[in-house]
């Protein structure tokens, strides 16, 4: 494998695009009618794609993506450098508090917050050696 790009389903990717511009202070490397996508780092991409979009490739063999709006399901794990301004920007921009910034029982500092669509976003505190 040569890079990862992970895509979340949307119901607005106007403001899921403006919630992660400000949650992860980046710009959109490319923001485009169906598509958004942040390079987190080299070779790793967090991708927004409308639910209605992704709808016509994925349906009927698989349920409408809305239906399962704000039902938590996976994760996006980032460790980062100031995990709670991560998770203030997350709460300022729409997302809600899952679970307060605290040691975790594996070793690693970790606060829980939502995207405007219920997906869960775990901020970590980086612990580069």
């Amino acid at each position: 494998m040569e890079n990862l790009l992970t895509i979340l389903y949307v119901a607005n990717q106007e403001k899921s695009t403006n919630f992660y511009q400000e949650v992860l202070q980046l710009d959109p490397t490319l923001n485009v009618p169906g598509m958004t996508e942040f390079t987190l780092f080299e070779n790793c991409k967090l991708g927004l794609m409308p639910e209605d979009g992704i709808a016509k490739i994925i349906t009927p063999a698989t349920p409408h993506p809305a239906t399962g709006s704000q039902i938590p399901r996976c994760e996006i794990y980032l460790r980062v450098d100031n995990p709670q301004g991560f998770m203030n920007r997350a709460i300022s921009n729409g997302g809600i508090t899952v679970n307060p910034l605290q040691a975790r029982d594996w070793g690693e500092k970790v606060g829980y917050t939502t995207d405007l669509d219920g997906h869960i976003l775990a901020f970590a505190e980086n612990n580069k050696a």
